[in-house]
């Protein structure tokens, strides 16, 4: 009840009801979220993932923004330092997954997986322009949400997440052109007289194929949802069914692979920088595009974006008094 109360909340308003407490609410009360008043709530983040903190149990009102964002220019209020608080907190712990994933591989094989740097790779002037039209059109929802518009707030919101898609496809599109960069610079084991009489496994049957991109998708959805431990683990499942499947089939003499000519060939996970999930180098550009359209990159994604936003202001805000 409580999750369907917040998407009623979201698209027609905390007051929808007329709730007179919301009339005569003021923007400092305690029961009152200073983190949305600031620009972000972490409760309206990563929802229907890991993640998922649930509703928030403090008030979210766009009339008590405006009201703390009015007080706040006259310089006598102002949240942002618990905003990024909040943001660095959730940073740190990303920052911390990640590393425990990469140390974790690099135990089995230091060259096993890498933090990729998506933001640095899916940077161009075209999508910073996606960018900037999903946030100017974001402000519109708010506006329109403001003002009671419920159909013009729907329709915004499918504007945004047509921008949202068209945004993933373009990222997709050039992460994967770094990934086939990637996948030509990984080394290969050198041929040797013995190795090129030893003819190519055959590829796994049908059946053993389907397990695999399954146990694939799933290490996905559950890097996707933070769990790196467990996403590892069916990722380590697959490998194995690979191997499993390649040793069934018959070879003039298997004896002629070595452990580093296996390890090599595993050489392809990666890790975004930005929300910590597990990217191959073999993913197809519409596994890509999920990635980028997932709530967990986007809430990631948000909240860097505002703790930047935020160190501005807490350099220029002495300026401006």
């Amino acid at each position: 009840m409580d999750a369907m109360r917040k998407q009623l909340d979201v698209l027609m308003g905390a007051n929808r009801n007329g709730d007179v407490r919301e009339v005569s609410r003021k923007y400092y009360d305690r029961d009152v979220c200073r983190l949305f008043l600031a620009g972000l709530c972490p409760h309206d983040l990563f929802q229907l993932t890991k993640m998922d903190l649930g509703p928030c149990p403090k008030v979210h009102s766009l009339q008590l923004r405006k009201d703390y964002e009015e007080v706040k220019a006259k310089g006598t209020e102002n949240y942002d330092r618990e905003l990024e608080e909040m943001i660095d907190r959730l940073i740190v712990e990303c920052e911390r997954k990640i590393q425990r994933a990469l140390k974790r591989l690099a135990d089995e094989d230091a060259k096993a997986a890498i933090a990729i740097s998506v933001s640095e790779v899916t940077q161009t002037d075209e999508v910073l322009q996606l960018s900037k039209e999903i946030k100017e059109k974001m402000k519109e929802v708010d506006i329109y949400d403001f003002e009671g518009k419920t159909d013009d707030k729907i329709k915004a919101l499918e504007v945004v997440e047509e921008l949202r898609s068209k945004r993933a496809d373009m990222q997709a599109t050039l992460l994967l052109d770094a990934f086939n960069k990637d996948r030509a610079s990984l080394p290969q084991p050198t041929p040797t007289p013995q190795m090129a009489s030893v003819p190519a496994p055959a590829p796994p049957d049908a059946r053993t194929q389907e397990m695999i991109n399954e146990k694939i998708k799933k290490a996905e959805e559950l890097g996707e949802q933070g769990m790196v431990d467990e996403a590892q683990k069916v990722m380590e499942e697959a490998e194995a069914l690979k191997k499993l499947a390649a040793r069934r089939e018959p070879t003039s003499d298997s004896t002629k692979y070595t452990a580093a000519d296996v390890r090599i060939t595993d050489q392809k996970l990666r890790l975004c920088d930005i929300c910590g999930a597990f990217l191959s180098v073999y993913d197809n550009d519409r596994r890509l595009a999920d990635h980028f359209g997932g709530k967990l990159h986007l809430g990631y994604m948000l909240i860097r974006e505002k703790l930047k936003e935020l160190q501005v202001l807490n350099v220029m805000y002495p300026l401006l008094l």
